[in-house]
């Protein structure tokens, strides 16, 4: 099947990609969301403006979708616009890296529908301790970008995911209820490398902004280098 991923740049759409391409099915685009506000109810914000750099670093072509934000108006503008990727690409299949989230997931769902597309979320309903053990088994290199929950201070902005994150993310769980994979906006991630990678992503420099309880961490330079 030719697949299109509805792409992030962070771990769950990276491991989607990643599982839906072991599937046997042909990934022949990444489409980034770019929202043209502050926040928004369905989408990822912070570094999505360096997606195409590592679809780059995968060789996959990279397609951008600019959306208002607005709650549900940015779901039809969605619609629209891989209504005409579907055209370019033959697209057959939408992917995702939803694992918890019903209100992303029947959005995309309607879409499909709409389009004719199949869904396809292979992280969907996964315990959050298998997917996170899951990206450090395969050598994904990924850091935090923004947090906004208790018990995610300043110290995780910027910070790599590892064996200890994964083990306080349990710990936060079971204390605060969080979502352990960020699933509920508490935190938003960014990977550098993968087993797709064919180049990697190196961060050079960063600006860490704090607002009250919650930061993000965005990438001001950086370089591509070989493996």
């Amino acid at each position: 099947m030719r697949v299109a991923i509805l792409y992030s740049g962070g771990k769950d759409s990276n491991l989607a990609t990643l599982r839906i391409h072991r599937a046997g099915h042909a990934v022949v685009a990444l489409v980034s969301v770019i929202v043209n506000r502050p926040d928004s109810w369905m989408f990822h914000i912070p570094n999505v403006g360096l997606t195409n750099v590592q679809a780059g670093c995968m060789g996959i072509p990279w397609e951008r979708a600019m959306v208002s934000g607005e709650k549900e108006v940015e779901v039809q503008e969605l619609c629209s616009i891989l209504s005409r990727l579907k055209d370019k690409w033959n697209i057959e299949g939408i992917g995702t890296g939803a694992i918890a989230s019903r209100y992303q997931r029947e959005r995309v769902g309607q879409i499909c529908k709409r389009l004719d597309l199949e869904e396809l979320s292979p992280l969907w309903g996964a315990p959050e301790g298998v997917l996170l053990g899951e990206l450090l088994d395969l050598g994904f290199e990924v850091y935090f970008t923004s947090v906004s929950a208790e018990g995610l201070g300043r110290d995780w902005l910027g910070s790599r995911l590892d064996e200890d994150r994964v083990s306080s993310l349990l710990r936060l769980k079971g204390r605060y209820g969080i979502n352990a994979s960020g699933e509920g906006g508490e935190y938003e991630t960014f990977v550098c490398d993968s087993p797709l990678f064919k180049k990697k992503i190196r961060i050079l420099e960063a600006e860490t902004s704090w607002h009250h309880n919650a930061g993000t961490w965005t990438i001001r330079k950086f370089k591509v280098a070989n493996k």
